[in-house]
């Protein structure tokens, strides 16, 4: 019990000592207090602590209460005191404050300075942040005005990386960092275009460009400075090797005289390319600028590529169309060098490559068109230099030479049809007679144009008389003059010797072979042309292949080939030069011949129920050999072979003629005295040896239809021809048994006509075998038909 009691105390005791010992928070201790239940005797406990320290504050208090009496005495002394200090402070004061007046009123006077000078100062500081700012910008909008482009992107970045950032404080800054973007974009569409001008303006200006540069080149060359549009001032342009004539006319355009001595290059700023190519790169967008730039240009290589319409009707188109070319890749080459990688060598390749084949095949197709042989020199005398320009800057031109190839043939063409007309004017205006001279003068001009060479008439006395008519002189300078001209296209063109002699002899052989020959086709089937000339001009042709010796050697000398090699391979075949026009020839003296001899088989005038013959040829038949005979007297100069096919064309068209005459449906009675007069004429009309050469018993196989039918109808030899029938070896192998049923038809209409003959026995005898043999003969043929 005890023992509890003093824990109780103790208890209390400690809740005592907390309450004292804290003075903001008893909630624990209270709770403490109040779960034990005990509280009423902790408040015994706590009344009885409280009353314990009333008494010690008693006792303190009045411990000190004379103490607190003596100061309250001594504070009350210090407060009059006070009072009198007080009283002296505040008059201190005023006198103070009258006589700090006047200081106070400059002191705030030297404030109001000090802050002036201050905000000056602050002023000027940030004035000299802004000014480099405001200078840098002015500069700027000066630059962008001179169209100053790359150094002002470079004063851009300047200012906004140097100078903005110093006054990043200030609202106009930001406007200006705000603008900054605008500006770049302002730049770059300013130098834009600037390049689009100088695209446009170098559309324009690469034929001026692309002139000069060839002009540079031909200079380098020695070159006729008239291919390309201007006369050389060293010398005059070369004489046209058709005319021998300086046909050279300038441009009616004023060429540049002033830039004359510059190159290329100098004739144009290539700045604005420069620019753009800095400024796009600084900027970050060079590839888009690559792209750009290459893609206009391509557009304008396809306009460039693209040739006049008229190009082939003067060289001025050709000029315009070259130099614009030319213009265009000397350009890019310059862009190439110094263009720090915009174009590149395998674009410029593209480019060209694409161009090539466009060039190619414009040229080729309005040379197609040109006809004038002169033209077509100059336009060969331009591809060279455009070949030569080009492949000096690095361009591969193989096919402009292939091209060049292909013009040759295109020109030779022309120069045969040029060659034609010249043909056509001298036939026609030649009489085709032998040239006759009177002099040892005329004699050697005519062996200076032609070679000729002949020991009898060198003998002769003058006048003399050649062979051949003027026709043979004039043809084979004409061929000189060809040969000229083909050599003419073939300078320059890196061709060997041996190649350009094969050329101006294929060349002429088709000159002689095709184009002469045709004119001389063309003049044959002239009405107007007598049976004469037609044979001089056989005999020309034939004087004209002999001289092809000397044109190959001509040939050889001029081209420097060596002689050997071509005579053997080629004399074979020059007998065969005129083979068209000699067989139109041999065509035209048969048909000419004929028609003379119709001239004279129209003049038949044949009795034909004549009782006796005449006893001598008819008069047309006398008057046809007459005529035949000075004909074939004229053939002595012809080819063997034409002279006996025209006089094997004539008898076979007098014996079908005199057959026709027996036979026509005109004539409906013969008599025998008629059939023997007509007999009497064949004769006349077989010929032994009319002209040399001829095998005997040649001409009389013309003569083989009519003469076995007259002489079986002379010997009346019937049952030979009815035994030997069908046999190859019959003398009658060639009467047709409706041929000689014909005759006998209209021996009997004859007969029919005596009226006396029915009184005669042996007219009735022949009567009954003429009925025999006409019925045999219609057996036979009905038999041949079967």
């Amino acid at each position: 019990m005890d023992n509890q009691t003093d824990s109780r105390s103790q208890h209390h005791e400690l809740f005592l000592q907390e309450i004292e010992g804290i003075d903001e928070y008893w909630g624990p201790t209270f709770r403490a207090i109040y779960d034990g239940d005990e509280h009423q005797k902790f408040m015994e406990r706590l009344d009885s602590r409280i009353k314990s320290h009333d008494k010690d504050i008693e006792r303190m208090c009045n411990y000190h209460y004379q103490g607190f009496i003596d100061s309250i005495r001594e504070l009350l002394q210090v407060r009059s005191q006070a009072k009198s200090l007080n009283s002296e402070v505040v008059q201190l004061d005023e006198e103070l404050q009258a006589s700090a007046a006047s200081v106070v009123v400059k002191g705030e006077e030297l404030v109001q300075a000090r802050r002036v000078e201050s905000n000056i100062a602050a002023a000027i500081e940030n004035l000299s942040l802004c000014l480099p700012v405001l200078t840098t910008y002015a500069k700027l909008q000066k630059q962008m005005k001179e169209k100053r482009y790359y150094p002002a992107l470079k004063t851009l970045e300047q200012l906004e990386h140097l100078y903005l950032p110093r006054v990043a404080n200030y609202r106009f800054s930001h406007q200006m960092k705000e603008n900054i973007p605008k500006l770049r974009e302002n730049i770059k569409e300013a130098s834009m275009s600037d390049l689009k001008d100088f695209l446009e303006n170098i559309r324009k200006f690469s034929p001026k460009i692309g002139e000069v540069a060839m002009r540079h080149t031909a200079e380098h060359l020695r070159s006729d400075l008239g291919v390309v549009g201007k006369k050389k001032r060293q010398a005059p342009a070369p004489p046209n090797p058709f005319t021998g004539e300086i046909d050279y006319e300038p441009p009616a355009e004023s060429t540049y005289d002033a830039e004359e001595d510059l190159s290329a290059q100098d004739l144009i700023d290539f700045s604005p390319v420069y620019r753009c190519l800095h400024i796009y790169s600084v900027l970050g967008s060079r590839e888009t600028f690559e792209t750009y730039y290459r893609k206009q240009r391509k557009k304008q290589a396809r306009l460039v590529l693209q040739p006049p319409t008229n190009m082939h009707e003067t060289i001025a188109g050709y000029r315009a169309y070259i130099h614009g070319i030319v213009g265009f890749f000397v350009v890019e080459d310059h862009v190439l060098n110094t263009g720090n990688g915009l174009v590149n060598r395998t674009y410029l390749d593209e480019v060209w490559n694409m161009a090539l084949s466009k060039i190619v095949n414009a040229l080729r197709t309005h040379s197609a068109y040109c006809t004038d042989a002169t033209l077509m020199l100059k336009i060969k005398n331009l591809i060279m230099l455009f070949n030569t320009t080009l492949r000096n800057y690095g361009y591969s031109v193989n096919q402009l030479f292939d091209l060049l190839h292909e013009i040759r043939e295109h020109y030779n063409e022309v120069l045969m049809q040029r060659w034609v007309q010249v043909f056509r004017e001298i036939l026609d205006e030649e009489s085709y007679l032998p040239i006759q001279v009177s002099s040892q003068a005329e004699y050697d001009n005519v062996l200076e144009t032609f070679p000729f060479h002949d020991q009898a008439l060198e003998q002769l006395s003058f006048p003399k008389r050649f062979p051949f008519s003027p026709l043979v002189p004039k043809i084979y300078q004409q061929v000189k003059e060809f040969i000229y001209a083909c050599l003419k296209f073939s300078e320059d063109l890196n061709l060997s010797q041996g190649e350009v002699d094969d050329m101006i002899r294929k060349s002429t052989n088709l000159l002689l072979s095709r184009s002469f020959s045709g004119c001389l086709s063309y003049l044959f089937r002239k009405p107007s042309l007598a049976l004469l000339q037609v044979i001089q001009i056989i005999i020309d042709t034939g004087y004209l292949e002999e001289a092809t010796v000397y044109l190959e050697e001509f040939v050889s000398n001029i081209t420097g080939a060596p002689k050997e090699g071509h005579m053997s391979g080629r004399s074979q075949g020059q007998s065969c030069m005129f083979r068209v026009a000699r067989d139109d020839a041999e065509r035209q003296i048969c048909d000419k011949l004929k028609r003379k001899l119709d001239e004279f088989l129209e003049l038949e005038n044949y009795d034909w129920l004549l009782v006796e013959p005449r006893g001598h040829a008819s008069s047309f038949i006398t008057d046809l050999i007459a005529f035949l005979q000075s004909i074939f007297l004229s053939f002595t100069n012809l080819p063997p072979e034409v002279a006996q096919e025209a006089c094997k064309s004539a008898c076979e068209h007098i014996a079908k003629s005199v057959l026709n005459f027996m036979l026509s449906d005109d004539v409906k009675q013969i008599s025998m005295g008629a059939l023997q007069q007509i007999n009497l004429d064949t004769i006349q009309c077989e010929p032994s040896e009319p002209v040399p050469g001829l095998q005997e018993g040649v001409l009389l196989q013309y003569f083989a239809d009519l003469r076995q039918l007259l002489d079986l109808f002379m010997t009346w030899d019937w049952p030979t021809y009815f035994h030997d029938y069908g046999q190859d070896n019959s003398k009658y192998q060639q009467v047709y048994p409706n041929t000689a049923i014909i005759l006998l038809d209209k021996l009997r209409e004859a007969d029919k006509k005596t009226v006396f003959s029915v009184l005669k026995k042996s007219e009735r005898d022949k009567k009954k075998l003429l009925e025999t043999v006409l019925k045999q003969l219609r057996q036979l043929a009905q038999t041949a038909q079967q």
